[in-house]
C-alpha cells in the first residue's frame, strides 16, 4: 500500500485565502492589499484571533465579577442565563 500526499492546487490556495481574508473585519482587511502574501494574510488572521481571545477573557471576567455582586436566586441572573443559554 503506497501513500500519496494529497498537494493542494494553487486555485485551492487562492480560494482559502479569500475566504479566510473575508473572515476579517474590514478595518483588518484595510491592511492588507490585493497582492499581499499568505504569510502576511496569516498573521494578521493570528493577531485579530489572538485579540478576541483577549477580548472574551475581558469579557467574561466582567461578567463574573457582575454576576458576583448580584443574587444568584435573583430576576437579573436569571437573565443572564437566559441569553447565555446556560
Amino acid at each position: 500500500m503506497s501513500t500519496q500526499k494529497s498537494r493542494i492546487s494553487d486555485e485551492e490556495v487562492n480560494g482559502l485565502i479569500s475566504k479566510l481574508q473575508s473572515l476579517l473585519p474590514e478595518s483588518r482587511r484595510r491592511n492588507l492589499s490585493r497582492a499581499s502574501s499568505a504569510s502576511k494574510l496569516l498573521k494578521e488572521t493570528c493577531s485579530y484571533i489572538k485579540s478576541l481571545h483577549r477580548e472574551v477573557d475581558d469579557l467574561s471576567g466582567r461578567l463574573s465579577h457582575l454576576t458576583s455582586t448580584l443574587d444568584p436566586d435573583g430576576p437579573q441572573v436569571e437573565i443572564i442565563r437566559s441569553i447565555l443559554g446556560s
